[in-house]
């Protein structure tokens, strides 16, 4: 018989799935490449799973309630929202490919900018769809009249952008708004660490949708829930195309758990943002260094060597330099935008300081 992935339609022959960061099992290493909370989740999470389980875990011989009914109760309380304007999902990848099924083809293209999460262009291969890519400058800027005057059914904005970190007003997402007719969703993961977020659109947009995920401010990252904020009607076109039981029994409790522990959230994302600020203002000290100004839990920085060199071979070179003593940040190379800068997730203030000392000795081998 012939090699049977022959099989397969030849839109997904071709594909190229989505690479995440490199997520190592040995232990010893500073990892700062995929944007995790530092920092475990509320207590109230592991109590919530342990009553779910029980003394002999038989909860987990039932399905869970299809629609996390109660977990999209403590959103919409959340965010002063209803409850049919919430619909929940195994992260909020899982939303985003609900919306790409729903909305996107080869003749309704899925608009975004570039560069931006990597998984849109992504999901629209899964879907044999169609993009409608804008390509952001240096200056970070928001192409205000490209996204207004887009083609695209659908338009997914990362705010703040990854992975860059800047932050877009909503004054900024409203002029976009102003005459696009499309869906223009808001991708807000990283908008606890923001200073606006686009919630309050939804009261004047009914085409806006907000996605949210429990994976970074919530500490949540291997719960995997995230969830769309939205108007009544796209919630009820998400839960036509979601699948019947798309979060599990312990995520739901694990999920709801965190929502209403908000002062052990709050918590969490004044440390964060506590750390990212002093590290921001370490890398502004560094000579000739940029660095994009963060309202995410990471910081986009272009390293220069101690000969007053940049570009992608000096990035390359200190991101190696990083990974070869245990200290993982994000390297893109892929863009010219991204090529000569470092991701690097905030972590606690103890790994911050091994990857400045680290970064020091990088720049004095130079």
């Amino acid at each position: 018989m012939p090699d049977p992935s022959s099989l397969a339609l030849p839109h997904v022959a071709t594909l190229h799935a989505y690479t995440p960061g490199i997520q190592p099992t040995e232990p010893g290493w500073v990892k700062l490449n995929t944007n995790e909370c530092p920092y475990p989740p509320s207590p109230r999470v592991a109590e919530a799973i342990r009553q779910e389980l029980g003394e002999d875990g038989a909860a987990l011989r039932l399905y869970p309630n299809p629609k996390s009914v109660p977990l999209r109760a403590a959103v919409a309380a959340l965010h002063g929202l209803d409850v049919a304007n919430v619909c929940i999902g195994n992260g909020s990848d899982d939303i985003l490919t609900m919306l790409v099924r729903a909305f996107c083809s080869d003749a309704s293209p899925l608009g975004f900018t570039v560069p931006s999460y990597s998984l849109y262009p992504v999901l629209v291969e899964i879907q044999d769809g169609r993009a409608e890519a804008i390509e952001l400058d240096r200056s970070m800027r928001l192409p205000v009249e490209r996204i207004r005057t887009s083609t695209a059914r659908a338009f997914v904005l990362t705010s703040p952008n990854a992975p860059t970190g800047v932050g877009f007003s909503n004054a900024e997402l409203e002029r976009a708004l102003d005459g696009y007719e499309g869906l223009f969703v808001v991708d807000e993961a990283y908008a606890a660490f923001a200073r606006e977020d686009a919630v309050p659109l939804l009261a004047r947009h009914r085409n806006v949708v907000v996605v949210r995920t429990l994976s970074k401010a919530y500490a949540l990252a291997g719960i995997r829930v995230g969830y769309a904020l939205a108007d009544a009607a796209l919630i009820d076109v998400l839960d036509r195309v979601r699948d019947s039981y798309n979060v599990s029994r312990l995520s739901q409790v694990a999920a709801r758990a965190a929502i209403e522990d908000h002062a052990y959230f709050l918590s969490l994302v004044a440390r964060v943002t506590a750390t990212r600020d002093a590290f921001v203002a370490d890398l502004t000290d560094r000579r000739h260094w940029f660095t994009y100004p963060s309202q995410a839990n990471f910081v986009f920085t272009e390293p220069v060597n101690a000969r007053g060199e940049r570009g992608p071979a000096v990035a390359a070179a200190a991101y190696e330099y990083l990974r070869a003593r245990k200290v993982l940040v994000r390297y893109f190379p892929n863009h010219p935008l991204t090529a000569a800068f470092l991701r690097i997730s905030v972590g606690t203030d103890d790994e911050m300081a091994i990857l400045r000392d680290t970064l020091d000795a990088w720049h004095s081998a130079t």
